[in-house]
């Protein structure tokens, strides 16, 4: 299964900074298949993709997020979702 998690920052530059190194570390760490992710270019949040089993193992990996356990975010949305991987026509 596909979820997206997107987030937004709470306005607390220096303290997100300071966890970011945490954040990146965990989700890279997990080396879950077709995982993708990083921050907006202005840092007001960002966004992850990845393929897990279950929506409860998806909700237990947000819930150990560094950022969301430090309650940095200010919003964030957990979301299955389905690509359309239509093969291209020629």
């Amino acid at each position: 299964m596909r979820f997206l998690y997107f987030y937004l920052m709470r306005d607390v530059a220096d303290r997100v900074r300071a966890v970011a190194p945490d954040h990146a570390a965990y989700w890279r760490d997990l080396a879950l298949r077709d995982y993708a992710g990083g921050p907006f270019a202005d840092r007001s949040g960002g966004l992850i993709t990845f393929d897990v089993a279950s929506g409860e193992e998806a909700e237990r990996l947000m819930a150990d997020d560094p950022f969301l356990r430090v309650d940095l975010l200010e919003r964030h949305w957990l979301k299955q979702w389905m690509i359309d991987r239509e093969e291209p026509r020629g």
